[in-house]
């Protein structure tokens, strides 16, 4: 046979080679070259130089992955693999190269593959992935057209199971198959610093935690039922190839101001953050991530940062067909990172074919001429996500550092508001709202016209200074300068749900999750407004869903916990409060289920550790204990404590179901009007 210079290579362990040889069977009869080694002698020089050659000179280097080559330390096809990951360290190489399939139930994160395999998407053919399917799929890599052929079984280790033929059907025209999005975007991200990451999933079935019936309740049936928006792109967490692997912040932060820009292009659907992200490390297709955001498109990329020196790759695909729409490589100095992002946000515009207004262009109010003011306000972004006490002071910290390298960054100031914000309120500082409200307002008087002082001065004033009339104008505003921002929204309609106004703060959340389908927080805060309204369906299928998102969340466990003590189920919300890892929602939720429960000592016990470890920081959920276990003295002492705290949680009582046994007593009304809440 004459050797192609231009092949697919395939690699794998002998054992495999029946597997190997279908493969090789089916790509050669759709028209694709295949370099397949199947000498009984392999090993020395001239095999050595051989391999080597096809190696360099081959289109796609596909390695064959399954229980097999686990069980294999050593091996010729490991160095056939060593050899393919030094062609993919020359970067001007790294053209759509790596193509893993596996042919068993082997998993990426258990497979003993070199770090570069798991940096790009695999394929698998064990029982779903016809060959036929698999040729087209290879063919549309190398840039050709698939001989058409007839579909055969798959490709299998395990025996083929029986079939009867089934009766001939009219010949149709063949569509795009929906598997093609899954290696079109394996071969783009196969370009070595366009690694994406290796998805890992992690689904679990919430539905017996939370008690869900299969059908989505009618509260959120029709979020979940939206068909996809044809004009709209969602932007993907972009890698950090750095060498170090240091520069996550930053790819991150890249990812987060591309969605900020292109969600301010009208008629352009953009999902937030939170729903974006949410694939970060996951094991999900193209085709998948676009049917849960619902959305047509997909950006995503890559960031290598090397001292003042950044290669930003980036490309639009599309995601029911895997058609590459756009892409670009951009080599530029770290001071150019705005540029690189306007032109990738009107590259994207464009590919997209949206008519911009005159004058119009996606921009980013996150700005500073401050290059390293830019830096640290991208760390503090990145700290404050991670939520943990020590990551709020560090987030603190870097954004100190933003402002005081540029004292005009107004979006540093609004970051800062809100990282004060949150840790005074788990340590019950009380200077640190004090410190807050003034970068809230620094961002206000800094940028007037921008939305971030707005929603970060009206967090403030609703959940904090009680301040309702005040906290309205400020998200309203926020709204009104930045409709894409979800959180604003969600807050706002928290902000109607605790004035009374349900029906509209309901519709607000639900608008929030329309913009970030992801969220379970929003999840969740949708979940307790329609407890406020009775419908406890349509919040079981909300923290459904919002347990779906995040099964490990002490927010939306407390939450499944506190509707299962509301539905006369303590044993089931005493085993959810403990699965909480935060003491401020664990230790009290404990206390009211063994209450239910009629554990007196043991309520009381978690009673007292609740305040002996949290005091400081949850009052209010102390107050809800004492509460719902009858003891109304306590209940007001402890909300008494909660006011001078300024604690958060505070915002819920006139909704909080948790408390109905305070509200005959005349001390309820004293203490809503002390707060301004309607009676």
């Amino acid at each position: 046979m004459t050797e192609p210079s231009r092949a697919v290579f395939l690699s794998y362990a002998s054992q495999d080679a029946e597997a190997a040889r279908r493969i090789c069977e089916a790509l050669r009869a759709g028209g694709v070259e295949v370099w397949l080694d199947t000498s009984d002698l392999r090993g020395g020089d001239s095999w050595d130089q051989k391999i080597r050659r096809q190696i360099r000179d081959c289109a796609l280097f596909v390695p064959v992955i399954s229980a097999t080559t686990q069980d294999r330390a050593e091996g010729y096809f490991r160095r056939e693999w060593k050899m393919a990951v030094e062609r993919t360290n020359d970067i001007s190489d790294r053209v759509a190269f790596l193509v893993p399939v596996v042919i068993d139930d082997t998993t990426d994160r258990d497979a003993d593959v070199p770090e570069a395999f798991r940096n790009v998407q695999w394929t698998r053919l064990p029982d779903a992935v016809t060959p036929s399917e698999f040729v087209e799929r290879i063919a549309g890599l190398m840039g050709t057209t698939a001989t058409k052929v007839a579909p055969s079984r798959p490709i299998s280790t395990a025996p083929p199971k029986p079939t009867t033929p089934p009766p001939a059907k009219p010949t149709t025209p063949a569509r795009p198959s929906a598997a093609l999005v899954v290696t079109a975007a394996a071969a783009v991200l196969a370009i070595g610093y366009l690694g994406w990451q290796q998805f890992r999933a992690s689904r679990q079935s919430t539905a017996a935690t939370t008690g869900a019936p299969e059908s989505a309740a009618t509260a959120t049936a029709a979020l979940t039922a939206t068909a996809a928006v044809e004009q709209s792109v969602a932007v993907l967490p972009f890698v950090d190839m750095s060498e170090k692997k240091d520069q996550e912040y930053f790819s991150d932060g890249l990812s987060e101001e591309l969605i900020d820009m292109l969600s301010k292009v009208p008629d352009l659907h953009v999902p937030a953050r939170t729903s974006s992200f949410y694939f970060k490390g996951k094991n999900e297709t193209i085709e998948t991530i676009a049917k849960q955001l619902k959305v047509t498109n997909l950006l995503e990329g890559s960031v290598r940062k090397a001292g003042n020196r950044l290669r930003i790759t980036a490309q639009l695909i599309r995601a029911d067909n895997g058609f590459h729409l756009w892409s670009e490589t951009y080599d530029r100095d770290a001071k150019d990172i705005f540029k690189v992002q306007d032109e990738i946000a009107a590259a994207v515009v464009e590919a997209l074919k949206i008519k911009l207004a005159p004058g119009h262009q996606a921009a980013s109010s996150h700005r500073t001429s401050n290059t390293e003011a830019y830096n640290e306000y991208l760390l503090g972004r990145q700290f404050f996500s991670q939520g943990e006490p020590d990551s709020l002071k560090r987030s603190i910290g870097a954004y100190k550092r933003a402002v005081a390298l540029d004292s005009s960054y107004a979006a540093a100031y609004a970051g800062l508001a809100f990282a004060e914000s949150y840790l005074a309120d788990v340590t019950g500082d009380s200077p640190g709202l004090e410190r807050a409200k003034v970068a809230a307002e620094t961002a206000i008087a800094l940028a007037p016209t921008e939305a971030d002082g707005y929603a970060a001065r009206g967090f403030l004033r609703f959940d904090f200074a009680w301040d309702w009339p005040g906290s309205r104008a400020d998200l309203e505003k926020a709204v009104s300068l930045d409709p894409s921002d979800s959180d604003a929204r969600r807050r706002y309609g928290d902000l109607l749900v605790s004035q009374g106004q349900h029906a509209d703060g309901i519709a607000a959340i639900k608008k929030a999750l329309e913009l970030d389908p992801l969220s379970s927080r929003t999840w969740g805060d949708l979940a307790n407004s329609l407890i406020v309204e009775h419908d406890y369906d349509g919040a079981r299928e909300s923290l459904r869903r919002a347990l779906e998102i995040a099964p490990q969340s002490s927010y939306i466990l407390s939450d499944v916990a506190t509707l299962q003590l509301l539905e006369g189920k303590p044993m089931e919300a005493l085993g959810n409060f403990r699965r909480s890892e935060m003491d401020a929602f664990r230790l009290p939720g404990i206390a009211m289920a063994e209450h239910s429960l009629g554990h007196h000592v043991e309520s009381q016990r978690a009673l007292d550790e609740t305040i002996a470890k949290t005091a400081m920081g949850s009052a209010y959920q102390i107050a809800e204990a004492f509460a719902w276990r009858g003891d109304k003295d306590k209940a007001f002492e402890w909300l008494e404590r909660a006011y001078r705290q300024r604690d958060g949680g505070l915002v819920t009582i006139n909704s909080d179901p948790l408390m109905t046994s305070l509200r005959a007593d005349p001390r309820y009304k004293v203490f809503l009007r002390k707060m301004n809440l309607p009676e």
